[in-house]
């Protein structure tokens, strides 16, 4: 795919990477007849038969194998520069990367063993070292304490935080400034739930001036997982916290991701994020270092 909007896909799609790619080029090598294999990034499984000129999957569509091997080959490069691939109606496989022009980055989807998190200008959204981005989004809302009411996700990204604050919030409310992040997001499969749970209402727009459209105490739970600073330095603004201090109920809870709290610039940063959210009306901030974020009480 060119650096240009991503062409439409068909509904849910096949979406493979050099994770379920490479086993199963092993597999056919190794003169196995069937192998155990993923359409979707591992969500589900079925029995693929491996003989003939294409993969055949259940739903229908015929994979080359060259297409397949093109695929594989993305586990040769550089970490940060795998991508995920989608299928289009013509077998071929296609990168999921694309060019904002609103922002002036690239955004692309990078596999893991796991869910799939998102890149933006070389940033990784969600922490891939040690676990994979659903465990990450996990660590987060658990941080955030008892998820109920109605919930406000200041940063959409793949949906993922939407998706799990969903699963017990009556409502949540989900902010993305960049339609080209929901378009990586329509094409991965761990963010299906994003486009069909009714709890969920999707904004697009600037979070910094989205809030300041919302009624004064109308959330019980705010999840703030902004961009890196260096992307998104408003959002880390004693400001936007005040902002946010006025949206979240009386006894209600800001959970704030920053980044490593053992590295240098994550230490400093979460020192200044800390004494602002303070400054902004929160009464106690407390450290969350295995979500490498804070806590903020109202």
């Amino acid at each position: 795919m060119t650096d240009s909007s991503p062409p439409e896909a068909p509904q849910a799609p096949i979406v493979l990477s050099h994770y379920q790619a490479t086993p199963l080029l092993r597999a056919r090598r190794d003169g196995l007849r069937t192998a155990r294999t993923s359409p979707d990034l591992g969500l589900t499984y079925f029995e693929a038969a491996l003989g003939g000129e294409t993969l055949r999957y259940p739903s229908g569509e015929h994979v080359p194998w060259a297409e397949i091997e093109l695929i594989a080959d993305e586990g040769e490069r550089g970490r940060l520069s795998d991508r995920c691939y989608y299928i289009a109606p013509n077998g071929e496989a296609q990168q999921i990367r694309t060019f904002s022009r609103r922002t002036n980055r690239h955004y692309s989807l990078l596999p893991t063993n796991g869910a799939p998190t998102m890149v933006i200008a070389g940033f990784p959204m969600h922490r891939i070292k040690g676990l994979d981005p659903h465990q990450d989004t996990l660590a987060k809302v658990r941080a955030a304490g008892d998820i109920t009411g109605r919930v406000l996700d200041t940063a959409t990204g793949l949906g993922y935080t939407a998706i799990e604050a969903a699963r017990t919030a009556e409502h949540v409310v989900t902010v993305e400034l960049d339609p080209t992040g929901l378009e990586i997001a329509r094409l991965n499969p761990w963010s299906r739930d994003l486009f069909n749970n009714p709890r969920i209402e999707q904004i697009v727009g600037d979070s910094y001036e989205v809030v300041e459209g919302f009624d004064t105490g109308a959330f019980t739970v705010v999840i703030h997982d902004p961009p890196a600073f260096s992307l998104a330095g408003e959002l880390y603004s004693g400001e936007f916290y005040r902002r946010l201090h006025r949206v979240l109920q009386r006894g209600g809870r800001l959970f704030h991701y920053i980044g490593n709290p053992e590295r240098t610039m994550g230490a400093r940063v979460t020192k200044g994020v800390v004494r602002r959210l303070q400054d902004a009306g929160f009464k106690r901030v407390e450290h969350r270092p295995q979500a490498f974020g804070v806590l903020a009480h109202k």
